[in-house]
Order: structure tokens, then sequence, then C-alpha cells
């Protein structure tokens, strides 16, 4: 037997043994198993091989683990009953779990198991409570200074960047132990933009906790507004109105072209080329603007819904969307000649700020990040639902792993976009865009849904009660598993070269901390 049907085999038999654990049956959009201790610390050392950590969170009793198996696409979800020592780290032998863990372990207090990295994380000391997600919160305990990891060297010499940074930018603190301009080793301090979103959504409604979500990272709303939509929608085990889903879609695919193409701008502005920084940002301004006019916000925020849309698409929007896509076509082209065309601009980019494909695959790295190191997943397409199962689109790959290649892949992502807004607009049925969502189940229910947003996936877990209110909610943000491959990617470059590196990248420090 060769070592892939090896590993094909080893997971497999990993997985029918969470399906042969205590199955959940209020747990809807994906099957959710209890497991044993020894299952539990087989699938966490079997990680990042083909089978992807997906989100790790915790309630009062167990810890949760979503997994994708790359080859047959499974999604599932293994719990674990949390004893008096708590549980055994997914991290000791899976590093992606380190930072969940470490901010279970700063929510809730839980103890884990052979934690390898025991130092807080999003408690920076600052809260009245400490653990404040647990039962009975603790009272607030005074903090040693943050540790930071040291590099021994001779001439190494430290530069401490942020939170506080230049410009309109959430707080985050960058430590560079650097020779010279070059950077040996970066370590993130973040939870400078900590909310209490999961305090907050506890005890509402759906319709109540959604704008809440809508708001976890403003740039992604429509993604986390479908996100959080689709989770209650299943925990109901309800479906909407077909043209609710293409209209989702469409709003999902010109959040993309947005923020895809503010993205491009930018990264062009801190190689110093205002030039297509400039245009690029009219793309996005063009987008916006359309946006404003059909569903009445440039951001779309509060315009996804569970039970469906609060907007619907009349004649003049459909007018004004084609007459967008038009010209976002003929401009397009010209823009990207010019980027491809400029050596002082493809010198700063290409070869800089590389990703191993084996770190994006291990950390189960989304969106551009992802897929410019070779990581092709896609909700779209993988987790596939209604409209995307009817239209026709690609998910571009790329192997570099530059600064260069996170361009490209979000110029053919935007390129793939405008195709999907033109087919919707010409397929999209006619007919409701909305139905009326029963707060009241009668009994607790469990929903969790994947959606693809221009970072990479999101995914959010629901539990709500017997009265359809929301008793836990997990929204985890794609950057969870891209804040860490940052510090990876900077290394042995220089640091002027940090801005370019950490734009291409574009994490959101709001997602993120929660």
């Amino acid at each position: 037997m060769n070592e892939d049907m090896k590993n094909t085999t080893q997971k497999s038999q990993l997985l029918d043994g969470v399906r042969k654990g205590r199955p959940e049956p209020a747990q809807h959009g994906a099957g959710r198993f209890t497991v044993s201790k020894t299952v539990w610390r087989q699938l966490g050392k079997n990680l990042g091989n083909g089978l992807d950590m997906m989100g790790l969170w915790i309630d009062d009793t167990q810890v949760h683990m979503a997994v994708y198996e790359v080859e047959t696409h499974e999604f599932i979800i293994a719990s674990h009953n949390i004893s008096n020592k708590g549980f055994p780290s997914v991290g000791q032998s899976h590093a992606p779990a380190i930072r969940p863990e470490r901010t279970i372990r700063d929510l809730y207090g839980a103890k884990v198991e052979g934690l390898p990295d025991k130092r807080p994380w999003l408690d920076h000391g600052k809260w009245p409570l400490t653990h404040p997600l647990k039962k009975k919160p603790d009272r607030a305990k005074k903090h040693k200074p943050y540790a930071f990891l040291a590099a021994k060297g001779e001439g190494l010499h430290q530069i401490p960047v942020g939170p506080v940074h230049a410009g309109i930018i959430e707080p985050g603190h960058f430590r560079f132990n650097c020779a010279g301009e070059t950077v040996v080793r970066l370590e993130q301090r973040l939870g400078y933009t900590h909310k209490g979103i999961e305090k907050l959504l506890e005890g509402k409604t759906p319709d109540e906790a959604a704008p809440v979500c809508a708001r976890i990272s403003g740039d992604s709303t429509v993604a986390y507004s479908c996100a959080f939509a689709r989770a209650v929608e299943r925990a109901f085990e309800i479906e909407i109105p077909a043209r609710a889903r293409w209209l989702r879609a469409l709003m999902a695919e010109l959040e993309r072209l947005a923020n895809h193409f503010g993205d491009i701008g930018a990264i062009c502005n801190d190689a110093a080329f205002a030039f297509l920084h400039a245009h690029f940002g009219l793309l996005r301004e063009d987008v916006l603007q359309a946006a404003g006019l059909c569903f009445d916000h440039r951001l779309m925020m509060d315009c996804v819904i569970p039970g469906g849309v609060a907007h619907d698409l009349d004649e003049e929007g459909r007018d004004t969307l084609e007459i967008l896509l038009q010209g976002l076509r003929e401009r397009l082209p010209r823009l990207l000649e010019v980027y491809d065309n400029t050596p002082s601009l493809q010198n700063r980019t290409r070869n800089t700020g590389y990703l191993d494909p084996a770190l994006a695959r291990q950390f189960a790295c989304g969106g551009f990040v992802g897929r410019a190191s070779g990581r092709s997943f896609d909700a779209r397409r993988d987790l596939a639902c209604e409209p995307y199962t009817f239209l026709s689109f690609e998910t571009p790959v790329l192997e570099k792993g530059d600064v260069d290649s996170r361009v490209w892949i979000r110029i053919r992502e935007a390129e793939q976009s405008l195709s999907l807004c033109e087919q919707i607009l010409r397929l999209m049925p006619e007919g409701e865009m909305k139905m009326e969502i029963d707060g009241a189940g009668g009994k607790p229910a469990e929903g969790v849904a994947v959606v693809e947003g221009f970072r990479g996936d999101i995914l959010i877990w629901l539990r709500l009660d017997a009265d359809g209110r929301i008793s836990r909610c997990y929204p985890r943000d794609p950057s969870v598993f891209q804040w860490p491959l940052l510090e990876a990617v900077i290394e042995n470059n220089i640091v002027a070269d940090f801005p370019l590196c950490n734009k291409s990248f574009n994490c959101s420090y709001s997602g993120h901390d929660l």
C-alpha cells in the first residue's frame, strides 16, 4: 500500500471512529458526534494532512471541533465531554489549534491538558472579570507583562509596532526581532478589538442577533449575515424562497468585488504605486455606489436576514448592476496591464512574503491566502448550495505563494465574480424574497453553516433553546488561521516589506478578536 492510500485509509478510519460516537440529533448542517478522549486525541494527531480543522470552540460541558475531509468533502463535528481535568490539547500535536485553545482558556477558564503555550491571548488584564463566559466568572487578576518569545543572536534588535497605527486601521501589536533590516522573528499580540460578541449573542432571538453578526467584521457583513442566517435556518430545518438565495449570492459577489478591488489598490499603494491605488479605489467606489442604489446600503449591511433578504432587486437596480458590470469589464483589463508591466511594482511584489504550501494546508488556510499557496478549498464549490450549484465558475489556484500571487488570485476571483453576477442577473427566479421564522421551536436545536467570504470561509455554529433564543453561538473568521501565517511569511524579508505582506493578507482584527 503506497503512502497516499495509507493516509486515505487512516483518515477514513478516524472519521468512522467519530461517527461511532454518540450522535447529536438536534444538530443540522453537519453531523455532530460525542467521542471518547482516545478518539479526540487521535483526531488531533492526524489533522493537517487532508483532514482540516475548521473550528475549535467550547460550551459549558463540551469542546467541539469542526473537521473537513478534503478528498470526500465531508464536513463533521466531533465533541468531547469536559472533565474536571479539562480536555486534551489539540494544539500539542496540531499548531493551528493553539490560539483557539488559548482563547478558550481566557474566556471560559477551562483547563487544556498539555497546551504548549499557556500565555493569555485575548485577555490583556483589562477586563473587570476573568473568564467572562464561565458560569460564575472569576474576579479580575493582575497580569504579568506579556512575555514575547525571544530571538537570540549577535546584533539582534527589537522593533515594537502598534497597537496604534498610522491611518484608519484596527489595533494590533507586532514585535519584530531583526538583524539589520532583515526580520528574524515576528510575533503578534492581538485581542485589542475584543467586544464580547459571543456573550452579546446569548439570549437573543435570531432577529435580534442578526445585526450583531453583521457587524463582527464590517467588510464581510454580507458573508457573516449569510452564515448566521443559514445556521439559523438549518437549526429550524426550513428552506427559504429560491429568489432569496440568489439575491444573497448576488450581494456576496458584489461584496467580494468591492473588497478585492480595494485590496489590490492598497497593496499597490504599499509598494508606492499610487496610480493603481487611485484607479482600483474608483472601481471599489463604483461597486459600493451601485450596491447602495440597489439595496439601500453601500455595504449591504442588514440586507441578509434569517428567512431571506430585506431588500429585493427591482428593474432599475438590475439596470444599474448591468451598467456597473459592463463598465468594470471594460476598465479592469487596462489596469491589469499597468500592474503586470510596471517593473518597479513587480520588483516589490514578486518573491516577497512567501507562504509555503505545506503551511497553508496545515492551517487549513482559506481564501486568497490559501489559494495563492496551492490550497484550493472554496465553500461555494466544496460545500455548495443553491444558487452556486446552478452557476458556472472556477476557483483560481496558484502555487508560488508570494504577494504577487495573492494579488493575482484576487484579480482572477474578481473576474469570476463578474461572471457570477452576470449569470445571477440572467437566471435569478422570480418569487418571494423572505419568509417568517417561528421564533419558538419548542425544543433545543443546533445549526452550522460555512460561507465563502472574500477573505475565505466563515463558520458559524449556534444552539437555540426551546424558546428559539440563542444559548450559544460560535463565529469563526478566516483570519483565525491566517494571522499566524503572517508571522511565517515575513521572516527573512526586510522590515519595509511588512506593510506589503500584511496588506496582501488583509486579516481582520475585529473578526479574530470577537
